[in-house]
């Protein structure tokens, strides 16, 4: 499968411990499947950076059915206290080796965040999430993973 990462460099060697926060699914290295995130990725990483060109790197990540794989696919009850957990520095994502699920991006991401501070339940932040268009990511927890399975194919650049 052919998945991608934004970014504002060439990352031909990905490696989880460059993550230095807690995202959605804790700390790992993050693509996805859809060409037009990692390119809105790439912009507003490098939009940041302060610099001119974003850089969507591409892989193909193998068969990874021999890996402890969490996968959300339509199960939001579950993502949210997940990420909402991941989010506030719990561990628990350390149990798997790959993680799937949507992302909680600028939109979802103020709904997850009204659930979390307990203004909305969760039948309620549900359902505003599902009004939003979302996408995929895969978080890629262990560095095994992505040594004996993911593989960088090429990057291109994209203009903010």
């Amino acid at each position: 499968m052919i998945v991608y990462h934004g970014s504002s460099v060439v990352v031909d060697y990905p490696n989880v411990n460059y993550s230095d926060r807690c995202l959605d699914f804790g700390k790992g290295f993050y693509v996805t499947t859809v060409k037009r995130q990692a390119e809105s990725w790439a912009k507003r990483k490098s939009f940041f950076e302060k610099k001119q060109i974003g850089v969507v790197n591409v892989f193909e990540l193998n068969d990874y059915k021999n890996f402890v794989v969490k996968d959300f696919a339509e199960d939001l009850e579950t993502w949210i206290d997940f990420v909402c957990n991941c989010r506030s520095g719990n561990d628990e994502y350390k149990k798997y080796d790959i993680i799937k699920g949507k992302v909680a991006d600028d939109k979802v991401f103020q709904v997850v965040n009204l659930y979390n501070r307990g203004v909305w339940d969760k039948e309620r932040a549900i359902k505003e999430m599902r009004a939003y268009e979302t996408y995929d990511q895969i978080a890629i927890i262990n560095q095994k993973v992505i040594d004996e399975i993911l593989v960088y194919k090429e990057y291109y650049e994209v203009c903010l």
